[in-house]
């Protein structure tokens, strides 16, 4: 129940009209549980007593103790259930099944998420936001089993606060229970069974179970560690050969490991440093140092990066790399990505409700998309066809009453008789509604309308006065926010965050630290080869130091 040691202020027994309240509290909170189960759970006249202590954090916990076992236990007025009672009662919560390496990330503190689950043929169970769950491991025991029910962190007895306490228990049975606080269980013949505080946790156990399962070959002589020095230097000179170039330098060195060396580990085996001879990546890299592969500087502080690597090194020449298989080959063929190329856009109009007279003589109804020269055509035609055109001036066109209602405004249908040309197209294309159609190579052309969002890039203040550059609408040009972040990551030297665009559905935002309007400008500009008007905010890169 608890994975570090907790301090027990008080210990006392249950009074009648609490030993009610609790019952009461116990229904309305499970609902699922009869009444019959409720007083099961919370007897009547057997002993009940009442634990307050302390968490590890400073926490004040109520646990609920009856016949020695934790069966429920309260935190900010909250009732949870304890794991004894979650064997004694599995329905008792909606239940989600993951695995034994998962429970020890969620020991640890990780969320749980959708990946980790095993998911049932009836499918998931219904829940809500803020309901309580229960988890469980693959193979679990269910209730009726209880031969080998998990044991509780020992207790630290704080003496001073027991002797303040009047109506602390004396009797020493009590005692010893509160100091292990372990959970009795009933084998299949009703044997009594009391599990001994020295027993190996769950957690270490699982652990053990990981080690082993990170043993690649178990006809392998070399222990775990050595396994995992020769699979750390594997990638490490994989990475170097295959993955870093000389323009990636200056590279931190906890991005050379998270891009790049845990790409290149094997399928099947898993890199953790932990678990090798050096147990951290700067003292791994310290001796790849001393044997002159790499050279490591701080080029600022607490930050690592690789600022020079020795390709000619005998070590990364004669290193083989692994041929992948066929299958895995064919994957990587048709996940490779694409050089990209700037789409082709084009401005479009649509014909409004009101201007569906004027267009309808060529075919066209309310809501057609046309485009520029095909609304300079179709306004010549109307004129002509019409004899609108003035006979003394060329230059000149006669409003019918069809044109007055589409392009002139409520006090000039009276007062304007005749318009130039520019004019009157230029009326007629204000008055429509506009559109755009972006075409990418080999792909269909999309016809949207509206304006077309630009790349907007602005600056931000964050905690401590810090800037960091924001960048919005990449997706209407087929950018991937995730690919433009991890570039910039690199370029930049700086973290990078993709998040939900506050204000607009389905669209994310790259934030990166600094200010680097500068990257994004070459970026955007000479490698994607965008239009410059398609983006907002480039004077907002900082300008040049002047020189003394």
């Amino acid at each position: 129940m608890f994975a570090k040691a907790f301090r027990v202020k008080s210990n006392t027994a249950i009074k009648g009209s609490d030993r009610r309240r609790l019952r009461a509290d116990v229904a309305a909170a499970f609902p699922g549980l009869g009444t019959d189960q409720v007083s099961v759970l919370v007897p009547g006249k057997e002993e009940l007593n009442t634990v307050k202590l302390y968490a590890h954090r400073g926490d004040a916990v109520t646990v609920y103790v009856s016949g020695g076992n934790p069966i429920l236990f309260e935190l900010e007025k909250n009732l949870y259930p304890t794991v004894y009672t979650l064997w004694s009662y599995p329905d008792l919560l909606p239940t989600f099944t993951t695995w034994p390496l998962v429970l020890e990330k969620l020991v640890g503190g990780a969320d749980l998420m959708l990946p980790g689950l095993v998911v049932p043929p009836a499918g998931l169970p219904q829940v809500q936001k803020g309901d309580l769950c229960a988890i469980t491991l693959v193979g679990n025991r269910r209730s009726g089993d209880k031969s080998s029910l998990p044991s509780i962190a020992p207790l630290a007895l704080d003496s001073p606060d027991l002797e303040k306490e009047e109506s602390i228990t004396a009797d020493p049975a009590m005692q010893e229970d509160l100091r292990c606080l372990t959970l009795e269980g009933e084998d299949e013949n009703g044997e009594a069974q009391q599990q001994m505080c020295g027993r190996k946790s769950l957690s270490e156990a699982s652990e053990d179970s990981n080690s082993r399962g990170l043993n690649p070959d178990p006809t392998d002589s070399r222990t775990l560690q050595e396994q995992m020095d020769e699979l750390l230097q594997r990638c490490f000179l994989h990475a170097l050969k295959c993955q870093v170039k000389k323009a990636d330098l200056p590279l931190l060195t906890s991005i050379f490991l998270g891009n790049h060396m845990f790409s290149c580990c094997p399928k099947g085996r898993q890199l953790d440093i932990k678990k090798s001879s050096y147990r951290k990546l700067s003292k791994f890299l310290q001796q790849m140092q001393q044997e002159q592969i790499v050279q490591v500087e701080e080029l600022s502080k607490g930050v690592e990066s690789i600022v020079a690597v020795d390709w000619k090194h005998p070590r990364i020449t004669s290193f083989v790399i692994p041929e992948p298989s066929p299958t895995s080959q064919t994957i990587q063929e048709g996940s490779r990505e694409q050089p990209y190329h700037p789409p082709d856009i084009k401005s479009l109009y649509c014909v409004p409700a009101n201007m569906t007279l004027l267009f309808q003589e060529s075919g066209h109804k309310k809501g057609s998309i046309l485009e520029g020269g095909e609304v300079r055509t179709i306004i010549i035609n109307y004129a002509k066809k019409n004899d609108l055109v003035d006979a003394n001036n060329k230059n000149l066109v006669k409003l019918d009453p069809i044109l007055c209602d589409c392009i002139l405004e409520k006090n000039e249908q009276h007062t304007v008789m005749k318009l130039p040309w520019d004019s009157l197209l230029t009326r007629c294309f204000e008055k429509l509604q506009p559109a755009y159609q972006v075409s990418f190579p080999g792909q269909e052309p999309i016809v949207k309308k509206g304006k077309i969002c630009p790349i907007d890039i602005s600056l931000a203040q964050r905690a401590s006065n810090k800037k960091v550059t924001v960048v919005r609408n990449l997706e209407p040009y087929g950018l991937d926010p995730c690919s433009v972040a991890s570039i910039l990551q690199q370029r930049c030297q700086a973290s990078t965050t993709v998040t939900p665009a506050p204000g607009a559905k389905d669209s994310l935002q790259v934030q990166i630290q600094g200010n680097q309007v500068h990257h994004l400008s070459r970026l955007l500009l000479e490698e994607y080869r965008l239009p410059r008007k398609y983006i907002q905010g480039l004077e907002k890169a900082p300008k040049p130091a002047k020189k003394k």
